[in-house]
C-alpha cells in the first residue's frame, strides 16, 4: 500500500532537493518550458518499458502510476497558471485543493495503458509548456495561493511544479 505524501513541498524554492538534486532558485523561469518538455520525454519513455507497471517494492508508485501523476500534475498546474493569469493582480486566487493520491486511486493509475499515459503526458506538457513560455514579463509577479495559505507568483509557481516534474524523472530513472 502507498502511504499517502502529506508533506508540503513548498520548501523546494529556498533550497535544493537532496533526492534529485532539483534547485529552483537556480533554475531560471525561462528554462521552465524545455524543461518540462524534456522531463516528459524521459517519463514517456520509461513508459515504453517492459516493466512500467510493476512497483519496485509494495510503497513506490510504478512507472505507469508516476506518469499518470505527472500527467495530471501538467493539467493541475496549467489551470492554476490559467487562474493567476486571469486575475487582476489585486485579489489572488485561490487554487482548489487536490489530493493526488485519492485521484492516483480514483483513476486506477495502476490499471491506465502505459501508451496512452504517455501521450496524454506529452500533451499535457505541451500545453503546459507553451503556457508558461507565452507569460509576458510584466506578469511574472502575479500572485496565487493554495488553501493552506501558501502563496506563489507566476514564476515561483513554475519553479515548484518544475520540482515535481523532475523529481519524478529521478523516481523512474531504470
Amino acid at each position: 500500500m502507498i502511504v499517502p505524501d502529506t508533506k508540503n513541498w513548498t520548501w523546494v524554492l529556498e533550497r535544493a532537493c537532496s533526492e534529485c538534486g532539483f534547485d529552483a532558485e537556480a533554475t531560471a523561469y525561462s528554462a521552465v518550458p524545455e524543461i518540462v518538455l524534456d522531463s516528459a520525454t524521459r517519463i514517456s519513455s520509461a513508459l515504453e518499458r517492459d516493466d512500467a507497471r510493476v512497483r519496485p517494492d509494495e510503497l513506490t508508485w510504478s512507472v505507469l502510476e508516476y506518469g499518470a501523476h505527472v500527467r495530471d500534475v501538467c493539467r493541475i498546474f496549467d489551470t492554476r497558471l490559467a487562474l493567476m493569469l486571469d486575475g487582476d493582480g489585486v485579489e489572488v486566487p485561490r487554487f482548489e485543493n487536490w489530493d493526488q493520491d485519492a485521484t492516483a486511486v480514483a483513476d486506477r493509475y495502476d490499471r491506465q495503458d502505459p501508451a496512452v499515459v504517455a501521450r496524454e503526458l506529452t500533451l499535457a506538457a505541451d500545453r503546459i509548456a507553451a503556457a508558461f513560455a507565452a507569460v509576458p514579463a510584466d506578469r511574472l509577479e502575479l500572485r496565487g495561493a493554495r488553501s493552506d495559505g501558501s502563496l506563489f507568483t507566476v514564476t515561483s509557481l513554475g519553479r515548484y511544479f518544475l520540482h515535481d516534474v523532475v523529481h519524478h524523472v529521478h523516481d523512474v530513472r531504470g
